[in-house]
């Protein structure tokens, strides 16, 4: 089940990241707060939603234009996010990716990540396996903090004060490293095939993690999800 949505979502990623790749010009749309808009997004984006809405009759949850259709849990939905990591992008920081996710019911079916600078696909169909490129992954098997290694980050909808950077640091302060790489969906599939071994952010976009999260439900990782308001979640995996 959902091999041809699968098939057409890995296709598509790499499509659209090639095309990411060759762009030398990364005109910014708009700088509003901690946010970065690129032109690229919304042409990336649009790329994505045709080539969806042209095989299968799903709604879409995008970063740029928000919900296209309505969601209903009984059926199966795309979650995408064109660029995830454009600050990294925009800057030419070589740390970022391509995510399209699909959905139903609150929970991940399939999930893919290009990342176009290093020509890494990674995809996981849950009840199958995981993948990077043709090989299939598996996360590592630490389970103390004190010796493993932590992804994470600031959103940018996190609101960083006293609280919020005091809950922070006492979740932090156990793990052995930290590592911040600008890409939730990229931190995801560390996890999943053990470069890393937990990932964490509070207030994060469920289109920045929705496909990562599906791969490593797909390589059998635990995690918690909650909090879930306005497309914000609040996300942990590993240990």
């Amino acid at each position: 089940m959902y091999t041809e949505e699968f098939k057409l979502a890995k296709e598509l990623a790499k499509e659209v990241g090639s095309f990411l790749l060759k762009q030398e010009s990364k005109h910014i749309d708009s700088l509003e707060g901690k946010d970065i808009k690129l032109k690229l997004d919304k042409e990336a984006e649009k790329k994505i939603i045709e080539s969806l809405q042209s095989k299968f009759d799903y709604s879409i949850l995008s970063e740029e234009v928000g919900l296209i259709g309505q969601i209903d849990q009984s059926k199966p939905y795309w979650i995408i996010d064109p660029i995830d990591g454009t600050m990294n992008y925009s800057r030419n920081c070589p740390i970022a990716c391509v995510s399209i996710a699909l959905w139903s019911n609150d929970q991940p079916i399939l999930g893919v990540v290009y990342d176009f600078f290093r020509d890494e696909l990674f995809s996981g169909l849950v009840g199958k396996g995981a993948w990077l490129n043709n090989n299939e992954i598996q996360p590592s098997e630490i389970k103390e903090r004190n010796q493993a290694i932590l992804a994470t980050g600031f959103p940018t909808y996190l609101d960083l004060n006293d609280k919020t950077l005091t809950a922070f640091f006492d979740h932090v302060k156990d793990y052995k490293k930290i590592r911040m790489f600008g890409s939730a969906a990229l931190s995801l599939c560390y996890v999943a095939c053990g470069r890393v071994d937990s990932y964490k952010e509070d207030k994060i976009k469920l289109w920045d993690i929705a496909a990562g999260l599906a791969i490593n439900v797909a390589a059998h990782m635990t995690y918690n999800l909650k909090n879930q308001e306005n497309y914000s979640t609040n996300l942990s995996v590993g240990v």
